[in-house]
This record gives C-alpha cells, structure tokens and sequence, in this order.
C-alpha cells in the first residue's frame, strides 16, 4: 500500500494528555492538528513539548512543528508564522546532515510546509521580492527532490500570472497527441492538472466539461496533463505499464465526456507548473501568457470567470 505524500485531512484528531502514557508518533500529527482547527496554540505547543521531550526530534515531530506554522498563518499571526517556519527548516536541515530528504514522508512535507510558510508570509508582508528569492534558492537546492513541485507551485503563485506559459512535454500520452502550446497562440487554453486517485479532479470535470462546451466558439482548447505515480487500484505499486492501463480506465470512466481532451504523461510537467496540488487550473490567454494559475479545484462561475477575461484578451 503507498502512503500519500499529503496526508491533509487522513488523519483524525485526538485527545492526549500531556503528563499521561508514552504519547504515540502516529498520533502527534493529527493531536496538533486537531489543537490547532480549535484554536489552541498553548495546546499544540504543549503537546509538542512533551512529545520532543520523550521521543525527541523527528520527521513526525518536525511534520507536525510545521502545522504550528501553517496555523498561525492561517490565523495571521505573521510573525508568529514566520517563527515556526523558521524553527522548522533549521532543525529539518539538521535532520538531513544524518538521512535523505526522501527517506520517509514526514520530512519532505515538513520541510516544503516550512518553506511555502516563509514565502508566504514574506508576500503578505509586502515583501515578494524576498518570497520570490527564497523559493528560487530553495529550489536550485531540492530540485531533484520531491519538494520541488510544492516550491515551484509556490513560486508560480507569486510569479507565473502574466508570463508565457512553459512548454509541455507529450513525448508520451493518451488519446490524441497533444499540440504546442506555441502552436495554439491566438486561442484561449485551460490546463487541467489532474491524478488517477484524485477525488477532486473528478468532481471539477463536469465544470471543465460544460465550460469547454460554452467556449468552443470562441477556439477554447482543453489540455489534462497527468503523471505516473508508481501506484494504481487501492494504492498498489504496479509497473508504469500496468499504471498507464489503469489510467486510462480511470479516463474511459471519469472523464469520458472529456475524451477529445489530450493527455500528456509526464512528470517534468508538473514540476514545471508546480501541480504539488490535484487538480491544479492553468488558464492562458491569446497570447499565450499565463492568466490563471490555480492550484486546487475552482467552481463554475469562478473558473468561467477567469476564460472570459482571456478570452477577452
């Protein structure tokens, strides 16, 4: 069974009692979580101690230290959030003068939160600049490493709205063979970045569906670029030939009303676009510039809302 690198959501929060029994590394993260949705940062803060205090710093305890940067975030406690991101990148970069970023997942979501936190803050801050800089030397750092797609994503965000949009690869892919994006100047695009196991992706196709319907006069084309992720049915490694046929029996019973749509397969894609997020929306206009960059799923009026304006374009 593969465990997914984003366990946002899996993992239900509990109750665990700071003086009480050995607390459980598979629970911290979910215990802080659920401290944090209430807004308890004393909690999550004690919680913390005392698990460092009995197991001492790691991956576990660094992923869930990265929640306390995220909330406060949330919360817009700037300074706060940028303290916590702080503390967890330096002992997340100590963690790797002993073990690979790869070696388990904690690490690596730890380590991508602390980062997408101290951009994100920075931007807020009125500073992008800096957010911008900090990204891109993280990235000339971690490129080969499976935080680069959540680095860039963050850097698109901040940067890619307004540029030209990055080629696609499509030496490989399903249905029909993909065109240029350099062929397609003069016609609105939407890229629909999309996963096998992803149950928002499936949710947003029927919006993708009928706005791909309501803009075919004015030339919209509809590109779904996906990627193999070594796994199929149930999360069970399989072979990239085994995953392919899954995928397009996946494509054959979601998106059969997207059937025309080609589907590039590669993952330098969603390196390039920064699609750590399924779905990830990509809107460009006539010019073939980026107008929309949105990872996540989008509703029907915003998503209409954002092809009008490039198509106006």
């Amino acid at each position: 069974m593969r465990i997914a690198t984003s366990i946002c959501g899996s993992i239900a929060a509990g109750v665990l009692a700071c003086a009480g029994p050995l607390l459980s590394q598979t629970d911290l993260i979910g215990d802080v979580r659920g401290q944090l949705s209430r807004g308890g940062f004393p909690a999550a803060e004690s919680e913390l101690g005392n698990y460092r205090a009995q197991h001492g710093v790691t991956p576990e305890y660094l992923e869930a230290l990265s929640w306390m940067g995220r909330g406060a975030l949330a919360a817009k406690q700037l300074d706060q959030a940028s303290a916590y991101a702080t503390q967890t990148r330096t002992l997340c970069e100590q963690q790797l003068t002993k073990r690979k970023l790869d070696a388990e997942p904690h690490l690596p979501i730890a380590l991508g939160a602390a980062y997408e936190v101290l951009a994100q803050t920075l931007a807020e801050k009125g500073q992008p600049a800096k957010a911008v800089s900090l990204l891109q030397s993280a990235l000339a750092r971690y490129r080969t490493t499976s935080i680069a797609p959540r680095l860039q994503k963050n850097l698109n965000l901040l940067a890619l709205v307004g540029k030209p949009a990055p080629e696609l690869e499509s030496v490989k892919y399903l249905g029909s063979k993909p065109p240029a994006l350099a062929s397609l100047k003069g016609s609105p695009v939407l890229l629909f970045f999309w996963a096998h196991w992803c149950v928002d992706c499936k949710g947003e196709a029927p919006v993708i569906v009928r706005l791909k319907q309501e803009f075919a006069p004015q030339g919209l084309v509809v590109i779904g670029p996906t990627k193999l992720y070594g796994y199929a049915a149930a999360g069970n490694d399989a072979t990239p030939a085994q995953e392919r046929t899954y995928i397009e029996s996946v494509r054959q019973k979601y998106y059969a009303s997207l059937s025309d749509m080609p589907v590039p397969l590669s993952a330098q894609n969603f390196v390039a676009y920064g699609a750590s997020t399924t779905p990830t929306l990509v809107v460009l206009n006539r010019a073939g510039q980026v107008a929309l960059y949105h990872p996540g799923a989008m509703s029907y009026e915003d998503l209409r809302a954002a092809l009008e304006t490039a198509v106006a374009r």
